[in-house]
């Protein structure tokens, strides 16, 4: 089946076992990870108490993931296999493989596969169509502009909070297109007004920046190739408390929409058609359409990379420092080449 993030709480408490896949998809930082949540959580309670991570790239050899589904545990859990999709593309033999798998899944093994938006071919494809008819696909879309302050004024109520009509467009507006900032400021805002409902004053006293950055600065100075401010934004960002995931997120985002919009470019598609899909406006139509004559696919792809070894650190899985690698994927977007520190 396939489902929306707000119906997948109600589909789990209605089920009563465990399904052999699940599949995560979507460019939504927040909404991807709670749903990832709420499937591990319903797992936990069905005694999955084991859970292996995999991470995917160009390299990666899927024989081990049925190996590992296939192989009997020493005491005998019920084991998670946790794959780290990315934006990697499933292949025809990888595509065979899967689906022979789902035609007779391992017993007490459940896959669990997290990955980035995929394109309508994918969505065509045998395998997701497998995993549509023996598991469950949750695809998560970005809130569109229209929705955001509805979606923000319904985790408001979950809060406790409430707001006037001009605080929530006004919140809306701050927080665009970036819910992990918009839940960092609903959490910060129910600190400071517990239980209220919330004026316009009160919600631009208290949203408005505690010092001159915040991520955007960050993500413009890097498409502007100002180096030096990069720097001093990450920095400061760091010694104010921001926590490293929503700014990583803000880069890859960054990223991904750059990469798309070369992408498509390159197969001779209209910029600002493009534009409008990847929900670029304003003075970030210009800043995008340079940094995309400028850079090199390849370029993005390495900082992709290093943004999943940040995401990897930041989750504990990685010794690298996350801080480190946010700076350089800065670095390298505003142009400074830094072959050496990629690793």
């Amino acid at each position: 089946m396939k489902l929306k993030p707000e119906q997948l709480a109600t589909q789990l408490e209605r089920s009563s076992s465990e399904l052999p896949v699940y599949l995560v998809t979507g460019d939504e930082a927040l909404l991807h990870g709670e749903a990832a949540d709420l499937i591990r959580a319903k797992l936990r309670q069905l005694d999955f108490s084991e859970r292996e991570l995999m991470h995917v790239d160009a390299q990666f050899n899927w024989d081990q993931v049925f190996e590992s589904a296939n192989s009997l545990s020493l005491f005998a859990e019920r084991k998670i296999i946790e794959l780290r999709l990315g934006s990697q593309k499933i292949l025809k033999a990888t595509s065979d493989l899967l689906q022979r798998y789902l035609d007779n899944p391992a017993p007490d093994t459940v896959l669990l596969i997290l990955a980035d938006r995929f394109d309508a071919n994918a969505k065509k494809s045998a395998w997701f169509k497998a995993i549509e008819s023996k598991g469950l696909i949750v695809e998560i879309w970005p809130i569109e502009v229209e929705n955001l302050p509805g979606w923000l004024a319904n985790r408001g109520k979950q809060m406790g909070l409430s707001f006037e009509p001009e605080a929530l467009q006004s919140l809306a507006d701050r927080v665009e297109g970036n819910l992990l900032a918009a839940q960092q400021e609903l959490q910060k805002l129910t600190l400071v007004y517990p239980n209220q409902t919330l004026t316009l004053d009160q919600v631009d006293a208290a949203v408005s920046d505690s010092s001159r950055f915040d991520i955007f600065a960050l993500t413009d100075a890097a498409l502007q190739s100002q180096p030096a401010r990069c720097q001093h934004i990450v920095h400061a960002l760091k010694q104010e408390g921001m926590e490293a995931p929503v700014v990583l997120w803000a880069l890859t985002r960054e990223l991904r929409s750059i990469y798309r919009v070369i992408e498509g470019i390159s197969q001779g598609k209209n910029y600002d058609q493009l534009a409008q899909r990847e929900r670029i406006w304003g003075k970030r139509k210009t800043l995008v359409r340079n940094a995309s004559r400028r850079i090199k696919l390849s370029e993005l792809e390495m900082m992709l990379r290093m943004a999943a070894e940040a995401d990897a650190a930041i989750k504990g899985q990685r010794p690298s420092d996350p801080w480190l690698l946010i700076s350089q994927i800065s670095l390298k977007l505003s142009g400074v080449k830094l072959p050496q520190l990629v690793g």
